[in-house]
Order: C-alpha cells, then structure tokens, then sequence
C-alpha cells in the first residue's frame, strides 16, 4: 500500500513526465534531453515506489540513508544544470555581442554613402 507522500510524489512526477512529453512533441526539446528527463523521472518512480532501492544505493555508497544518497545527486545534478545554463548564457552574449557589433558597424556604412535623391512629389 502505498502512503500519502508517495501518491503526491507520484502525481508530481507523472506531472513533470507530462511536461517533458509535451516539450517533446512540439519540439522544443531536443530528444536527448527529453530522455535524458524520461530516465531521471523513471528512477524517481522507481525510488517512491520501492524505496528499499535507495537504501541499496546509499549502502552501496557508504551513505547513512537512502535519502540522504538521493538528496547528494540531487544536488550534483543541479550543480551540473547550472553550470551548463551558464555556459550556454555566456555563449548568447557572445552572440549577442557579435550581432550587434555587426549591426552597428553595417548602419555606420549606410549612413556613409551617399544618399540617392528622389524627384519632388507633384501634388496634385
């Protein structure tokens, strides 16, 4: 039977799996990382539902509990996120940079040249 935490856990899962479908299917995910979500997500089932797994883990580790081992991957996983946000941040300022810098120096050109002047308007 399953206890009051692991049915919200499970709903809050099957919520994110949902998200990562829908992400998926308009594409705005790469497939890489929608499995990538996919397998994260599975596991965490598998850790809600059978949570003997995790304390297999943590022995495995030498980690007093099942979760403390899943709170310490947890933790390395959202450091690797945010380094990998953070390097994709400073690549679009890069880019950023290098399109404005390009769109500067090309307005500068056309205000250079010469203008070509159109006849007056005949009103009528």
């Amino acid at each position: 039977m399953l206890t009051s935490i692991q049915i919200i856990l499970l709903v809050f899962i099957l919520f994110f799996l949902s998200r990562v479908y829908l992400r998926s299917k308009e594409k705005t995910i790469p497939i890489k990382t929608a499995l990538f979500w996919v397998i994260v997500w599975i596991l965490a089932i598998i850790g809600v539902i059978h949570p003997a797994v995790t304390s297999k883990i943590a022995e495995f580790f030498g980690v007093g509990r099942g979760v403390d081992v899943i709170i310490y991957i947890a933790i390395s996983l959202l450091f690797y996120l945010v380094f990998r946000i953070y390097v994709m941040i400073e690549d679009l300022r890069r880019e950023l940079t290098t399109i404005v810098r390009n769109t500067a120096l090309h307005k500068s050109e056309n205000a250079k040249s010469p203008k070509t002047k159109r006849p007056p308007r005949r009103s009528k």
